[in-house]
C-alpha cells in the first residue's frame, strides 16, 4: 500500500479439530508490539481499517483474545510493505503580472495523491527556469516565498517539493509570471540660485522608483537649458549633476529627462527657473608717470575684473576723471582700458576710474589715485 492509504486487517479465528463451533469475543491487532486497534469477531471473523501506518516494512501480527468456550491464538506474521505517497505541486504567484521591484509571492500546495492520504511536509525549492530563487518550509501543506529580484519580462516559474519520508517528490507545471517596467519619477533642482554671472551652478536630477516598484533607476538624465538639451549624464546611487558655469544673464529654464533602463520607464521633471544676475566688479587704476612733469603724456591704466564668485572678463568702456572732470574714455580688451593725457595741470589730481558696465556686470568705481604734475 502508500502512505495514508486505507488498509484492511482481516482475522479469521477457527476452532482446531476435534473442537468445534464458531469462537466469539474479540481480536487484538498488533504492529510488531504496537496495538493497532481491536475487532470483534462476527462468524469468526474480525476486521479492523488502519491508515496510519508509516512508510517500511510492518509486522503484524492478530491476536485472539478467547472466550468462554475457546482458548487465545495468535497469528503468524503478516508483512505489509508501505511505499511513499505520490504528491501533486501546484504554484501560483502574485500579483501577476507586477513592475520591476515588486515584491511577489510565490504560493506552492502541495497535495496527497489517491489512494495516498495525509499532509506533505518538508521544502519546497522555487525556480526561475533552472535558477533557485529560494526555499520555503511547507505549513499545511502550502509554502510561500517573496521575490522582488525578477528582470523585466517573462519568467518561467516552477516549484519543486523535495519529499520527506512518507510522500515522493513533485514538480509544479510552470507558472508564467511577466514582470514589467516600474514607473518613475524625476525632481531637478539648481543651486545657488539666484546666481550671478559667471558662478558655478549645480543642476541636479533625482531619479526615484515609483511604488510597488523598487530599487535603483540606472542609464542617463539629459537636463535642459532654455529648452535646449546638454550632453547626457550619468545616474550614480539614482543621481546625477551638471555643473555649468557659462549661463548668460536673465532668467533660464530648467528641467530634467529621465531616459529609462532596461528596467525603468522614463519621466520628465517639472520646470524651474534659474536666475542669473550681473556680476559685481572691481576697478583698480594706475597712472605711470608718476610724478610726472607738466606737459608731458601720462597713461591712465584701468584693470576691471569680475568679483567673486561671479567670474570671466569684463567688457565695455571705463570713464577716466580728474576729481569731476572728465578726462577721457577708454575700452576694455582683456580687461584692461587705458587713456593717455597731457593736460594735467601742475599740482595734485585726484584721479578715479569709472567702469560703465556691461550685460553682465555691474559697474565699478576705482579708489582715488593721486596723480602729482610738477613744473
Amino acid at each position: 500500500s502508500v502512505f495514508g492509504q486505507a488498509k484492511t486487517l482481516t482475522a479469521t479465528v477457527t476452532a482446531v479439530p476435534p473442537g468445534a463451533g464458531t469462537p466469539t469475543g474479540t481480536v487484538s491487532f498488533f504492529d510488531g508490539a504496537t496495538l493497532l486497534g481491536t475487532g470483534t469477531l462476527s462468524g469468526g471473523v474480525a476486521t479492523l481499517s488502519v491508515s496510519t501506518l508509516a512508510t517500511g516494512s510492518h509486522s503484524l501480527t492478530a491476536v485472539y483474545n478467547g472466550d468462554t468456550n475457546f482458548t487465545g491464538s495468535t497469528s503468524p506474521v503478516d508483512t505489509q510493505t508501505v511505499t511513499q505517497a505520490a504528491t501533486t505541486t501546484a504554484l501560483t504567484s502574485a500579483p501577476d503580472p507586477s513592475v520591476f521591484g515588486q515584491a511577489k509571492t510565490l504560493t506552492a500546495t502541495v497535495t496527497a495523491v489517491s489512494p495516498g492520504a495525509g499532509t506533505p511536509t518538508g521544502t519546497v525549492s522555487f525556480f526561475d527556469g533552472a535558477t533557485l530563487l529560494g526555499t520555503g518550509t511547507l505549513s499545511g501543506g502550502v509554502a510561500t516565498l517573496s521575490v522582488s529580484t525578477l528582470a523585466t519580462g517573462s519568467h518561467s516559474l516552477t516549484a519543486v517539493y523535495n519529499g520527506d519520508t512518507n510522500f515522493t517528490g513533485s514538480t509544479s507545471p510552470v507558472d508564467t509570471q511577466t514582470v514589467t517596467k516600474a514607473s518613475t519619477t524625476t525632481t531637478a533642482s539648481s543651486a545657488p540660485n539666484p546666481s550671478v554671472f559667471g558662478q558655478p551652478v549645480t543642476l541636479t536630477a533625482t531619479v526615484a522608483a515609483v511604488a510597488p516598484g523598487a530599487g535603483t533607476p540606472t542609464g542617463t538624465v539629459t537636463f535642459f537649458i532654455g529648452g535646449i538639451p546638454q550632453a547626457p549624464v550619468t545616474l550614480s546611487g539614482g543621481v546625477a549633476t551638471l555643473t555649468v558655469s557659462n549661463l548668460p544673464v536673465g532668467t533660464r529654464t530648467i528641467r530634467a529627462t529621465y531616459n529609462g533602463d532596461t528596467n525603468f520607464t522614463t519621466s520628465t521633471s517639472t520646470t524651474s527657473n534659474q536666475t542669473i544676475n550681473k556680476a559685481n566688479t572691481s576697478t583698480a587704476l594706475t597712472s605711470a608717470p608718476n610724478p610726472s612733469v607738466f606737459g608731458q603724456p601720462v597713461t591712465l591704466t584701468a584693470t576691471v575684473a569680475a568679483v567673486a564668485p561671479g567670474a570671466g572678463t569684463p567688457t565695455g568702456t571705463v570713464s577716466f576723471f580728474d576729481g569731476a572732470t572728465l578726462l577721457g574714455n577708454g575700452t576694455l580688451s582683456g580687461g584692461v582700458a587705458t587713456f593717455v593725457t597731457s593736460a594735467l595741470a601742475i599740482g595734485t589730481h585726484p584721479l578715479t576710474a569709472v567702469y560703465n558696465g556691461s550685460g553682465n556686470f555691474n559697474t565699478s568705481t576705482s579708489p582715488i589715485h593721486t596723480q602729482t604734475v610738477t613744473p
